[in-house]
């Protein structure tokens, strides 16, 4: 049923892309707001009740409508459980503001390419050259892909119901709304209160981080250049630890960059200030444009790979 699910989803988004997830999405984060103004007592344990508070109800609330549905009759759970896929799962999302970067690419319009960038990234762009503008968008579509497909998946499928890929979504959302700065230059009490509350969230994405991680990497690998990728996981993955995204990310960069034959990371221009400097991930050299479309095609053959395997064990789970 699974394995169903997440075809239904993966078509229906195909077909017509949820156009409220943003504002679903929207609405968990002014949830998490309010927690924070409520329970930020600036103690460990005022964070940790915190994380309960903004994790557990919307967990609880999809597993007891599937439990709910399912006991009335599987097809209804199975309907719950393609339509929260619908919602969770940004494969379609992320893809189209890939698109529209490559689009300004392939046109000569850096002007374009930088502004469809910072709408996707949220950061200011400043005068990146079409290279760099590839790499950030190379970097920004594997992160994103990793964490609104192929790890929602996973504990979609670990969990019963959607409440693994509830309490993923939320767990990255949570982390990210309550991030504390990644080097730790920021020390304003803003920040400091960020760093203690949000602790125990980012503590459970990396947890929860730690398997579809690694399997997303081994994927990127199988179906890139898997000597590559394997060569810059291993050499190259745990010099991202203090940038932002951590270690997984890291591992999810190194194997999709080892696995194009690209170098991302290294310096990335500021506005207004010096160049922020970051560890070098990959090998060869800078992305153009026209890798744009390898970098999509590899997280879509990675993903058929995860599909073929769902599939082989559905089915040898149901041989008798």
């Amino acid at each position: 049923m699974n394995v169903i699910a997440i075809l239904a989803a993966l078509g229906l988004e195909q077909w017509r892309a949820f156009q409220w997830r943003s504002a679903l999405e929207h609405s968990f984060i002014q949830y998490a707001r309010a927690v924070e103004r409520k329970l930020n007592g600036g103690t460990a344990q005022h964070a940790a009740i915190a994380t309960l508070v903004a994790l557990v109800p919307p967990v609880l609330f999809a597993a007891g409508i599937y439990v709910a549905l399912h006991a009335l009759h599987p097809l209804l759970g199975l309907a719950w459980n393609v339509t929260m896929l619908y919602l969770l799962m940004g494969f379609r999302r992320f893809s189209h503001l890939y698109t529209n970067v490559e689009a300004a690419l392939k046109a000569n319009d850096l002007t374009a390419a930088r502004r469809a960038l910072t709408a996707w990234r949220g950061v200011p762009t400043g005068e990146l050259s079409s290279g760099e503008i590839a790499k950030l968008a190379i970097e920004r579509g594997l992160v994103d892909s990793y964490r609104q497909v192929f790890a929602t998946l996973f504990w979609f499928t670990v969990l019963p119901g959607p409440a693994g890929a509830v309490l993923y979504r939320a767990a990255a959302l949570l982390a990210e709304e309550w991030k504390a700065d990644a080097k730790g230059a920021d020390t304003t009490p803003i920040a400091q209160g960020r760093a203690v509350i949000g602790a125990p969230a980012r503590g459970l994405l990396w947890l929860l981080d730690w398997v579809p991680a690694r399997l997303t990497a081994l994927s990127f690998a199988i179906v890139g250049d898997f000597e590559d990728a394997v060569y810059c996981w291993r050499t190259q993955a745990k010099t991202w630890a203090a940038e932002a995204g951590g270690e997984h990310a890291g591992i999810v960069l190194a194997s999709g960059a080892g696995a194009l034959g690209v170098l991302l990371g290294g310096p990335v221009p500021v506005v207004g200030g010096e160049p922020e400097e970051r560890p070098d991930l990959g090998l060869n050299d800078l992305p153009e444009a026209d890798l744009l479309p390898s970098a999509v095609g590899l997280v879509w053959r990675a993903l058929v790979l995860w599909l073929v395997l769902m599939v082989l064990l559905t089915l040898a789970n149901w041989a008798p």
